[in-house]
């Protein structure tokens, strides 16, 4: 049993990003990079599904510049026995990072394939589902729960009006939510450990694909500066303003 895990680089969570200055993306120059914490998420379900005997291998991929190794040495610390760094310099729309799993997919013929339900630098909340079926395989997203039963995956998603436990078929696409795993602390020996553990390197032009962008950035900007709240003096003052100014009643 192999899970593969789809892993990205991106800002610090804890980071303020800002536009560049020409508005025509986000400045990453000088930002800390980091592993995409739904990602961590899903590598860590990964490993404790090994540490419990139901897998026998985790596989980290990610797909980026030579730097992104540093993500994937993240989570071999976590407990990824190895990985597979597609290497490029160029930002892949989720179509085409779905299109990459699909070759890495066919190469590894995992059991499981878990990657974060987004990426919180776009938040496009696609690439799971565009994988899936590029590959015709089931699909869970949102995932709280995961777990093998008489060689299938059960697994419990979170919706909108509460949870769903659905069962898919192996092999499967499941893209994990918040509650589904607490990453655990990555020590020093532990990412000493994954620096001795193998990185296969594959350059994207040798896979193929047409990664060709669809999608056209026009500009970035940060959010307006919110206005301050007012204070009111009774309940039909702010009746008033809610529905004479904000006109929200």
């Amino acid at each position: 049993m192999k899970i593969l895990v789809a892993v990205k680089r991106v800002v610090d969570a804890k980071i303020k990003v800002r536009p560049l200055p020409d508005h025509s993306g986000v400045d990453t120059k000088l930002a800390k990079m980091a592993i995409n914490p739904f990602d961590e998420i899903a590598v860590e379900k990964a490993v404790s599904l090994r540490e419990a005997g139901k897998a026998d291998e985790v596989v980290a991929v990610t797909i980026g510049p030579l730097k992104s190794v540093d993500t994937l040495r993240v989570a071999m610390a976590i407990g990824a026995d190895r990985s597979i760094h597609v290497r490029t310099d160029d930002v892949l729309e989720p179509l085409a990072v779905a299109k990459v799993l699909r070759e890495i997919v066919n190469r590894e013929k995992p059991d499981l394939v878990l990657l974060g339900k987004q990426a919180i630098d776009d938040d496009a909340n696609q690439t799971g589902q565009m994988l899936s079926a590029l590959c015709d395989m089931p699909l869970a997203t949102f995932a709280s729960e995961i777990e093998l039963e008489d060689g299938r995956w059960v697994v419990t998603r979170e919706t909108d009006g509460g949870t769903q436990t659905i069962s898919l078929s192996v092999p499967a696409v499941v893209t994990a939510d918040l509650r589904l795993a607490e990453p655990r602390y990555v020590t020093l020996p532990a990412m000493g450990r994954a620096r001795k553990k193998p990185v296969e390197d594959i350059e994207l032009e040798n896979l193929g694909i047409n990664t060709a962008s669809r999608v056209r950035v026009l500009s970035v900007e940060e959010p307006p500066v919110r206005k301050a709240g007012v204070m009111v003096a009774s309940v039909d003052e702010l009746i008033e303003k809610l529905k004479n100014e904000a006109h929200v009643i």
